[in-house]
């Protein structure tokens, strides 16, 4: 009660009484502030380490979930197709690697195991081996039963979603769903898949596993994402929790550690920039912050001053069969990277070299390519580009550099407001 709102008409003694108490907490009003924005601090700080989703800018979550809740129009359709989907990833049974008919040379089916998407028999020997490569022609061979591309793939985009939907709905089945499928890849003893990527991406006649291989882990950022959404709920236990870390972190050990772990790190191309935004997400999720950090700011010097040219251009990726593809996925991975170094204080959006090289300057050469789909693409290696695939790069750029050339390709496309990317990078 404030002062002025004292009664003339109170006696003298109470409105001695109900006058002092106010005089009292006005003092105390400085340290009830203070208290305050320490508690929010607190709260703030804690809600981080509970949900460690690091693909999503700090506090983008929380905001879309309010955003969500007051029925802001401009992300009803974002949330809706996101509902959708994880409607949709409810009707998908339990993946495991134990599924595939064949195991791999350790004669473990727990060992993860796939082939090498670009390559194909050799027309000019007998039993086609060993394999040759055809950049940009994908062998159906590696989609079939006996790798585990697809299941990884499956598993760990349903797990996202399903958990995206629960942490936004509040709705129990998304969550049990996601953890009935996170159990069956990393938990149970019957299913689990062991940490490692020992046989991924074999090329027959050649060799049983490569390190490019550790590619197709780059989904399980999005299971770590979706354990850190489960934080809370009545479906995932902290059993759950402290075994998927502890795969986590055994996985992440071996990638530091093995012949084809060692190999990615030292691709210049997409192939190393995937396996430093796998590591910095891993290393945060498991609490290495340290690492994490490390493998931000080295990217400055280990993948943009080598990847990229001055005028923004990547010739390593120029020079594939699917040249604007890879210089998409490419960028793909600088994002990545540039959101978890918002969480370790290192600015990779705005980082330049000397020469003026950097992750906008990228983005920014193949902007012309989209503005105007007719516009001739000069680096067509036998693969057609498909222009489509910088939409939810764009919703990301346009938020974090505020511009306003990448913002009007948003609006001129029908089918922007429905990606996912649309929750999360909100347009001032």
């Amino acid at each position: 009660m404030s002062p002025s709102s004292d009664s003339p008409r109170q006696s003298t003694s109470r409105s001695f009484v109900q006058k002092a108490r106010p005089s009292s907490l006005t003092r105390f009003l400085p340290l009830l502030a203070v208290i305050t924005v320490f508690a929010v601090s607190v709260m703030a700080a804690d809600q981080e380490q509970t949900l460690r989703a690091f693909s999503f800018p700090p506090g983008a979550l929380e905001k879309a979930k309010a955003r969500i809740a007051a029925g802001d129009p401009a992300i009803q359709s974002a949330f809706q197709q996101l509902c959708s989907e994880a409607d949709k990833a409810m009707q998908l049974r339990p993946l495991s690697v134990l599924e595939k008919p064949k195991a791999p040379d350790s004669g473990d089916k727990h060992d993860y195991m796939s082939q090498a998407p670009y390559f194909w028999p050799d027309p000019t020997k007998p039993n086609g081996l060993p394999y040759i490569r055809k950049d940009g022609e994908r062998n159906p061979e590696a989609k079939d039963e006996n790798s585990d591309a697809p299941r990884i793939g499956r598993m760990s985009s349903a797990s996202e979603t399903l958990a995206l939907a629960y942490f936004f709905t509040g709705k129990d089945a998304y969550a049990e769903k996601a953890a009935t499928l996170l159990r069956a890849w990393f938990l149970d003893p019957a299913t689990r898949m062991n940490p490692n990527l020992n046989f991924a991406q074999a090329i027959p006649g050649l060799n049983t596993g490569r390190g490019t291989g550790m590619i197709e882990s780059r989904g399980l950022i999005a299971v770590t994402d979706a354990v850190a959404l489960l934080a809370g709920s009545k479906n995932w236990t902290a059993a759950d929790q402290r075994g998927v870390v502890d795969w986590m972190r055994a996985y992440l050990d071996w990638a530091q550690n093995s012949k084809n772990g060692k190999d990615e790190a030292a691709a210049k191309n997409n192939h190393g920039s995937h396996y430093d935004a796998q590591l910095a997400h891993f290393a945060l999720f498991v609490g290495q912050r340290d690492l994490a950090k490390s493998l931000v700011e080295n990217a400055k010097t280990r993948r943009i001053a080598l990847q990229i040219k001055p005028d923004g251009s990547q010739p390593l990726e120029l020079s594939r069969a699917d040249s604007f593809g890879y210089s998409r996925f490419n960028l793909l991975a600088l994002f990545d990277l540039a959101t978890v170094g918002e969480y370790v204080g290192v600015d990779l959006w705005r980082y330049q070299t000397d020469s003026g090289a950097g992750i906008r300057k990228a983005f920014d050469f193949l902007m012309p390519y989209v503005e105007d789909p007719t516009k001739e693409w000069p680096y067509e290696n036998g693969k057609k580009s498909n222009r489509d695939v910088l939409g939810g790069l764009l919703w990301q750029a346009a938020s974090v550099y505020q511009e306003p050339r990448y913002r009007a390709i948003l609006a001129k496309d029908p089918k922007a407001t429905q990606q996912r990317e649309a929750l999360f990078f909100p347009q001032q």
